[in-house]
């Protein structure tokens, strides 16, 4: 099947307009019920999840080299100069190619898998770096609750480096949702609890990461049914939360897979 290709050449584009709008408003994915994915990476990944795009966007340099799963994948292809592709791109440096994907419907809190609950985690690096771990070990739900920077916006995309697509993700959440969980509560704590090392971990069970400043707040931690805490013999105060988000995520699902 030949997909339709669309030459675009003015700034005054319409559509040039929208992924400008998606491409650096964190939220605007939300309004819009699409989102913006720039980087032939990222649409490769997107794809291998079973993914499929609505609209496929490349550089004229970048089509003439794009691969044939990223020139096929989506209903039609827009091509424009790479001088415009710069003006609507997030990145310092653009990349060849992006693709514009249907935001997901809503999806209900499953009470009862491996989950990761994201407590006003506020930098998009932060909450991707954690979106990866959570798709590599094997938690498959994340629950983002009110503060938390905004999951499907572009930062966060791209530090996600294509985990959204094999994860369940919702966002905005109220504490109260949490009442819904069937699974231990596990909160990190520098103060309190067992070391990680030395813990039999529940599973399933839901780890709750907090604020990069503020840690987990207080009427989380007073749900939480154990408190665990992370052996550091360097004698540093903390850790940033997406890294302690890896070793506790890697040892329960190390415990559980091998």
């Amino acid at each position: 099947m030949t997909v339709p290709v669309v030459q675009i050449t003015s700034r005054d584009n319409p559509l040039l307009k929208e992924l400008r709008k998606l491409s650096t408003d964190s939220t605007a994915y939300r309004k819009l019920g699409r989102f913006w994915a720039e980087g032939d990476h990222l649409g490769l990944a997107a794809l291998a999840q079973g993914a499929r795009p609505e609209l496929a966007v490349f550089t004229e340099s970048g089509w003439r080299t794009a691969a044939p799963a990223l020139t096929q994948a989506a209903a039609k292809n827009v091509v424009m100069p790479d001088a415009l592709f710069a003006d609507i791109s997030g990145l310092e440096s653009p990349a060849p190619m992006g693709f514009v994907m249907a935001l997901p419907e809503a999806a209900f809190l499953q009470p009862d898998v491996p989950t990761v609950i994201l407590d006003r985690v506020q930098d998009a690096g932060n909450v991707g770096s954690i979106l990866r771990s959570a798709a590599a070990f094997g938690f498959r739900q994340v629950l983002a609750l009110k503060g938390t920077a905004a999951l499907w916006s572009p930062k966060v995309l791209r530090a996600g480096m294509g985990a959204h697509f094999g994860l369940q993700l919702i966002e905005s959440l109220a504490l109260s949702a949490l009442d819904d969980l069937q699974v231990p509560l596990l909160v990190t704590s520098s103060h309190q609890g067992e070391l990680i090392h030395q813990l039999a971990i529940p599973h399933p069970c839901a780890w709750a990461m907090g604020h990069e400043g503020q840690g987990v707040c207080d009427e989380l931690m007073a749900r939480a049914q154990q408190y665990v805490r992370i052996g550091q013999p360097g004698g540093q105060e903390s850790l940033n939360v997406a890294a302690a988000a890896a070793i506790c995520l890697h040892v329960s699902g190390f415990q559980v897979g091998g």
